[in-house]
């Protein structure tokens, strides 16, 4: 019998997707997999993970286990508001009773992986007398501040309460204006004793896991994993399991020739433009925090048009009607033949990785950012929420991949600047020092899963110290 790892995802598309890549990885070290899986349909809004979850299923139902669990009643609000956090976490715990009887009825459980935003699923595991892993979607850097938040309480909550510019100081990150970490704990209104609560008690409870498995690689996160191994970064007794960085963990499938994804109409559009020449605007798969005010839409297709650069663009909008009213004519009559807009699901990682990208307008997301990187696409920085600040100060002054699009912390990008920051990642000396920074970090996390890599050693060690292989 096959020892099986069983995988509990987050309930968002960007939890999700790196999970099921992690998926493949124990499947090519011998192990069957399972996934367990809250139903979708709690979210609000959510049509995109359950289109994610429908594609996961649909991909690798032949070689992994999917296993939905049976709902709750009265399942809390999850509106992406200032309760979202407190109702989440709220709702794993009740789903708690059914994951520990799926569980047991998993014949050969050899370990458990619980995704981070699912942590206080760990009491339903515990019990059953095998490994239970973090797997942490976001990088290293994000975990380092949120495991020294609790030791610098005061005078985060003194920047996070009224001083945004001066900048908070954290071991294995860049010095960055507390605007910018503002978001790491969700869309918290005002910071009070549930915050301070809530930052003591997420770092006490990473420590009760065997392992931590992250989603990053040596390469990308030097400083911020040696962080990670340094006991300044904990609280007072507090001692962080072994961290195992085992990314980057992308759709590896998007570049296979033959691929489903291939046939979809914006790889179909960029097959007819020459190689380099597009610029690909995205922000995400969680609607509510994506979707940009209509002012902002304008300002967005104003600087595209007088750019004078092809484009594919994805907009969150409520419907195709309300975007063609929304946009002028004159501006899909300018465009045309050079732009693309969409109002769907795109496969991301195929698109990034055609001949014809040359540049991407992302929102920050870290596995946006990977892609991104795997690909050797420069970036433009248009961070929203969550952790996606630290990511810009990340991508543009520490790794030097991208370049950020001003107005964002104010809420609104101009035209002016759109079209500045696109001209000068496609046109200028900046743009191709840019780019071959991006190539060269490519070409390093490339070597990550290879014999010898620092993924691959990563995942041996995690076999060897925890798994038992």
């Amino acid at each position: 019998m096959k020892k099986t790892v069983v995988l509990y995802p987050g309930l968002a598309v960007g939890h999700l997707n790196p999970m099921m890549e992690l998926a493949d990885v124990f499947l090519d070290h011998g192990y069957a997999v399972a996934v367990a899986l809250i139903d979708p349909s709690v979210m609000e809004n959510e049509a995109n993970l359950a289109a994610a979850v429908a594609r996961a299923v649909s991909s690798k139902s032949s070689t992994i286990s999917f296993h939905t669990l049976p709902g709750i009643p009265d399942p809390p609000s999850l509106a992406f508001n200032d309760q979202f956090f407190k109702n989440y976490f709220d709702l794993v715990r009740r789903h708690n009773e059914h994951l520990h009887d799926f569980l047991r009825s998993v014949r050969g459980l050899h370990a458990v992986v619980i995704d981070a935003s699912c942590a206080h699923a760990h009491e339903a595991a515990r019990k059953l007398g095998v490994p239970v892993l973090m797997f942490y979607p976001s990088n290293a850097g994000h975990l380092a501040v949120n495991l020294q938040a609790p030791l610098l309480v005061d005078g985060f909550k003194k920047h996070l309460g009224g001083d945004s510019t001066s900048p908070v100081e954290f071991l294995g990150v860049r010095p960055m204006s507390a605007s910018h970490l503002a978001g790491l704990f969700g869309p918290i209104s005002e910071v009070n004793k549930d915050f301070e609560a809530m930052i003591f008690a997420g770092a006490r409870m990473k420590a009760e896991f065997d392992g931590i498995l992250i989603n990053t690689s040596v390469s990308l996160e030097e400083r911020a994993l040696r962080a990670l191994a340094d006991p300044r970064c904990c609280p007072d007794g507090v001692v962080i399991p072994p961290v195992y960085a085992v990314g980057p963990l992308v759709d590896k499938a998007a570049a296979a020739a033959g691929d489903e994804s291939s046939r979809h109409q914006c790889l179909v559009w960029l097959d007819g433009q020459p190689d380099r020449s597009v610029v690909f605007l995205c922000f995400g798969s969680i609607a509510d925090a994506c979707e940009q005010s209509d002012q902002q839409l304008k300002e967005i297709a104003a600087g595209l048009d007088k750019s004078g650069h092809r484009f594919l663009w994805v907009v969150r909008a409520t419907s195709t009607q309300h975007l063609d009213a929304l946009l002028p004519e004159v501006f899909f009559a300018r465009t045309s033949g050079r732009g693309l807009v969409v109002n769907s699901w795109v496969p991301q990682p195929s698109i990034l990785r055609h001949r014809a990208t040359a540049a991407f307008v992302t929102h920050c997301g870290w596995n946006s950012v990977l892609e991104g990187i795997t690909a050797g696409v420069p970036m433009l920085c248009w961070p929203l929420y969550a952790e996606q600040r630290m990511n810009k100060v990340l991508m543009v002054e520490d790794m030097g991949v991208g370049v950020e699009m001003e107005g964002w912390l104010e809420g609104l990008v101009t035209a002016e600047e759109v079209e500045t920051k696109v001209r000068l990642v496609m046109e200028s000396e900046h743009g191709r020092k840019v780019r071959e920074r991006v190539e060269a970090h490519r070409d390093g996390v490339a070597m990550a899963w290879k014999d010898g890599g620092s993924s691959r050693v990563a995942f041996a060690r995690l076999m060897s110290e925890l798994l038992n292989v």
